[in-house]
């Protein structure tokens, strides 16, 4: 397999010279440009597109990272990215960390060496890129972030947890997400205000990732710490429906017997049975903006709005009791 030494060899050139025009982390002539273009294409070094990008002077590569592709959330962002970034001919890399911070920092690597144009990361914040890549976060938020896109999550807690109250909640657990994703700790906060403010009390259990894995885990937990248990906030959709699957194994009916509420609006909450109740995020539309927010800054348009917000909505189903349905 050659190497970028082999490269430059075949370019007449320093492996830093190289390296620079790669990386677009300094000046390399016109010349030296069409050199290191001839020679990665004779040896077929890399992706025709980061030859491509050095003869033109600009990559028409993004990089998308993501905690982990097996959350439906996550599937809908990167779809709202792709449609956008393909109308602009941009072509999207995946970079599927699975909440492994060496694998994201090992994603960050080939996405600079693959000279990429931007970076759209969907990460916390110790594993994003400290480069001069241009880069805009989703669905992750902090005060170091400049420019990103995500939902309201406090407007989300405080829906998920009214919803809950009109069923006249007698014993409420609160699923806490994890405590690493600053947006789930808003919208903890959110639906605890709420519960609080309408004096009904609640127990907390703590989930440590959106991982199916551990959503089946928790939902086993609450069961087994809390067997009168009501009523159920559940952090996203993946628990919510744990939470329903471990309730039929215990022959609990919903929502008669237990009431429960998702987050996240993922497709298969239409499909359950009982159909799940929910708080929408637009998904979609997280990806969609968050890549026309990048191409803007990529191409030093004006960005009027640098974090955007969007809102979010309950979606009535069939797993919270309206109006106080009596518990048999």
């Amino acid at each position: 397999m050659p190497t970028i030494k082999d490269v430059a060899n075949l370019a007449g050139l320093s492996v830093a010279t190289v390296s620079r025009a790669m990386n677009g982390t300094g000046y390399v002539s016109e010349k030296a440009r069409e050199k290191i273009h001839q020679a990665i294409n004779e040896l077929n070094y890399s992706p025709n597109e980061v030859a491509r990008s050095l003869y033109q002077k600009k990559s028409k590569l993004i990089g998308l990272l993501l905690p982990d592709i097996s959350n439906p959330f996550f599937p809908l962002v990167a779809k709202g990215v792709e449609d956008f970034l393909q109308k602009k001919g941009y072509q999207v890399i995946l970079g599927n960390i699975q909440e492994d911070n060496e694998k994201a920092n090992e994603y960050l690597r080939a996405f600079e060496q693959n000279n990429v144009a931007g970076i759209l990361s969907a990460v916390e914040n110790k594993n994003r890129t400290q480069s001069n890549i241009p880069t805009v976060v989703l669905d992750r938020i902090d005060q170091d972030v400049e420019y990103g896109v995500y939902s309201d999550d406090l407007q989300g807690g405080e829906l998920a947890a009214e919803a809950i109250l009109k069923g006249d909640p007698k014993k409420v657990v609160v699923i806490a997400g994890p405590e690493s994703v600053t947006r789930a700790r808003d919208r903890l906060l959110s639906v605890e205000y709420t519960l609080k403010k309408a004096q009904v009390p609640y127990a907390l259990v703590k989930s440590t990732s959106f991982l199916l894995e551990d959503a089946t885990l928790t939902a086993k937990q609450v069961f087994l710490e809390h067997p009168t248990v009501d009523s159920v906030i559940a952090p996203s959709d993946t628990h919510a429906i744990a939470i329903m699957q471990e309730a039929y194994h215990h022959g609990v009916k919903i929502p008669e017997q237990l009431q429960v509420i998702g987050y996240d609006d993922i497709p298969i909450s239409k499909l359950v049975v009982p159909r799940l109740t929910t708080i929408h995020q637009p998904a979609y539309q997280v990806g969609y903006k968050g890549a026309e927010m990048l191409f803007a800054l990529i191409n030093d348009q004006f960005i009027e709005q640098k974090k955007i917000i969007l809102p979010v909505h309950l979606e009535e189903r069939e797993t919270v009791r309206n109006g106080g349905t009596p518990i048999e």
